[in-house]
């Protein structure tokens, strides 16, 4: 066949496009299928009434009756678990791959020895080896699923984590589970009560076959400036001014690994009456005039810059022995400026790092 070279910067009109196509026709009708696939397999599609094996007729009805077999499976392509000629980038280990939000109803245990159904958001990832193209996800589910009826513990996500460890062959792993975790509080005054709801995450790790647990919670609370309240009180006793002190809601993210001690389990429960010791002045849920004024006081009596924030959380941490390393990140959420407070205090090695990630603080604001 004859082929004329155009430039690339000619133009071609319709009866030469025509005239191509022709040619194109007369090449497919005469051509071996394979020949045609290999140049391109679009071109089966000028040949509406040939029957080639590249571009079969397909059918456009889902198939309600179809049930595959088990030579059916055995058949079908799997890319994600293929060889290591399949592998895109960097031959390198990948410390962490997995899913997350993966979300479903998971019972807890509570400190006075109820259980409590609550929408669980899962992370769960493991790691893969240099020469493995990638790991089958739906795995981590189905074996986080074949647990999930069960009251849940550290014990019980232990055992999804060796499930999906062993599945995918692989050396380390980690689950996160995260969720808010209701708790009824009374009001200062008026004897009312309300719920509370706790920003909490249980993390188990294992890492160089050592398992680690961990418990990650957000502390609410409200923060007045010393400062500012003696300023407050100055203008009152030298002019007769009335001035009032800023405060604002702040955030402590108060991050703890559980040690198994003689003295028993760490409940959610307990870690946030450790908060309430530290920094008693906690957000309210019903609030009646008396609430309010009690939590005038209740400020007034106990204002912090985020520096004492932190130290004042340290202080009830390192008094618990069932408490190790831990990490405590404060935000003030300032009320006089437009900018935060921020304040980060680590006991231990375990939450070292030279490099924080550029949004840890954004992610502390208490979407209530």
């Amino acid at each position: 066949m004859n082929q004329m070279k155009r430039k690339s910067g000619d133009a071609v009109d319709t009866a030469q496009a025509q005239d191509a196509l022709e040619v194109l026709r007369n090449w497919a009708a005469n051509a071996d299928p394979v020949e045609v696939a290999a140049l391109d397999p679009a071109i089966a599609r000028l040949l509406p009434s040939a029957d080639l094996p590249n571009y079969p007729e397909l059918s456009r009805t889902y198939p309600d009756d179809f049930a595959p077999d088990a030579d059916y499976k055995a058949s079908m392509p799997d890319l994600q678990n293929g060889p290591a000629s399949l592998i895109q980038g960097a031959k390198r280990h990948i410390q962490h791959v997995g899913i997350s939000n993966f979300r479903l109803p998971i019972r807890y245990h509570t400190r006075d020895g109820s259980d409590v159904t609550l929408e669980t958001s899962v992370t769960g990832s493991v790691s893969l080896e240099a020469g493995k193209k990638g790991i089958n996800m739906s795995r981590i589910m189905r074996s986080f699923y074949g647990h999930a009826e069960k009251t849940f513990s550290f014990d019980v996500i232990e055992a999804a984590l060796d499930d999906y460890k062993n599945d995918l062959e692989s050396l380390d792993a980690r689950i996160e589970m995260r969720f808010s975790y209701p708790a009824r509080v009374e009001s200062l005054r008026s004897g009312l009560s309300g719920y509370q709801y706790y920003d909490i995450a249980l993390e188990l790790v294992e890492h160089r076959g050592k398992r680690r647990k961990f418990i990650h919670l957000d502390y609410v609370y409200s923060s007045t400036c010393p400062c500012s309240l003696e300023l407050s009180e100055h203008a009152r006793q030298m002019r007769g001014q009335l001035a009032t002190p800023h405060s604002q809601r702040s955030v402590a993210r108060i991050s703890v690994e559980k040690i198994h001690q003689p003295s028993g389990t760490l409940w959610f429960e307990d870690l946030i009456d450790l908060c309430r010791l530290a920094v008693p002045t906690e957000t309210q849920v019903m609030v009646k005039r008396e609430d309010e004024q009690a939590f005038a006081e209740l400020n007034a009596a106990n204002p912090i810059f985020v520096e004492d924030a932190a130290r004042l959380f340290c202080e009830q941490l390192q008094q618990d022995d069932r408490i190790g390393d831990f990490r405590i990140v404060a935000s003030h959420q300032e009320s006089l400026h437009s900018h935060d407070a921020v304040s980060i205090l680590i006991e231990g090695d375990t939450f070292e790092a030279e490099s924080l990630d550029p949004k840890l603080f954004s992610t502390l604001f208490h979407v209530g």
